[in-house]
């Protein structure tokens, strides 16, 4: 129990190098997807139905430590406000962008300083699901261990090549990728016009915190600005919203 405290700051969770997959889909998603599971505590609810019984079974097949809790118990330890009967320890792969391998046309999600964890998380699940070849979190971004990011990717980020680095790593990185910068911005040309010049092979699409936007650094070095055509009177989109209609865009052509 003291581990899964500890887990739930960014302090505990750097240290140890560990995470926490909570609920029945994520656990049966790290465990599909290989990640591997140090131990979990289970409660009373995960036996109230089937797939929970599943899923018990399965980590107890594959020499997982389960240690049962009373449903209070478990309550004092889960961040959400209905557990579902299981918190488990997980050893996520921690990427550097150095080991990320790029197809010949693929387009990474670039996030600039996004703080919120569940708009970090809803957007990895979005470049997942849309085909993107991976997410890069740039300094000030929320840490994608945090376990509401890990929830709201809903396993995503078990799949898809996710890592975090400095702006100017990044900016290294992306001229040795041979990437083409693309910053979402308000001022920026139509991103459906922009869609139809011949694109780079490879586009780092980058979004930017929810206040602030993109950085000056990294504004200066796109080569190109795209915007989503907005209706008369409406003044902008989530960061999550936007992000999700550039890459789509993006990935289209």
């Amino acid at each position: 129990m003291s581990t899964i405290r500890d887990l739930g700051r960014k302090r505990g969770r750097e240290r140890r190098g560990l995470a926490l997959a909570e609920g029945v889909r994520l656990v049966e998603e790290a465990l599909a997807a290989g990640v591997p599971i140090r131990g979990a505590v289970v409660g009373p609810a995960l036996e109230a139905t089937a797939r929970g019984k599943s899923l018990k079974a399965a980590l107890a097949g594959a020499a997982v430590p389960l240690h049962e809790l009373s449903s209070d118990e478990l309550a004092q330890l889960a961040d959400t406000e209905h557990p579902q009967g299981i918190i488990a320890i997980i050893a996520p792969r921690r990427w550097d962008v150095a080991h990320i391998t790029l197809a010949p046309r693929d387009t990474v999600l670039v996030l600039d300083a996004v703080q919120d964890p569940g708009n970090v998380g809803t957007m990895i699940r979005t470049a997942f699901a849309l085909g993107a070849g991976a997410v890069i979190a740039l300094t000030g971004s929320a840490d994608l261990a945090n376990p509401k990011v890990i929830r709201s990717t809903m396993g995503a980020i078990f799949r898809l090549p996710c890592a975090v680095a400095t702006t100017d790593a990044f900016l290294a990185w992306a001229a040795e990728q041979d990437l083409a910068l693309w910053v979402g911005d308000l001022d920026g040309e139509p991103v459906t016009a922009a869609g139809t010049a011949p694109r780079a092979a490879r586009v780092a699409l980058v979004v930017g915190n929810e206040g602030a936007g993109v950085s000056d650094a990294l504004r200066e070095a796109a080569s190109r600005r795209v915007a989503i055509p907005l209706a008369d009177g409406a003044e902008s989109l989530s960061v999550g919203a936007a992000a999700a209609i550039l890459l789509y865009e993006v990935l289209r052509d």
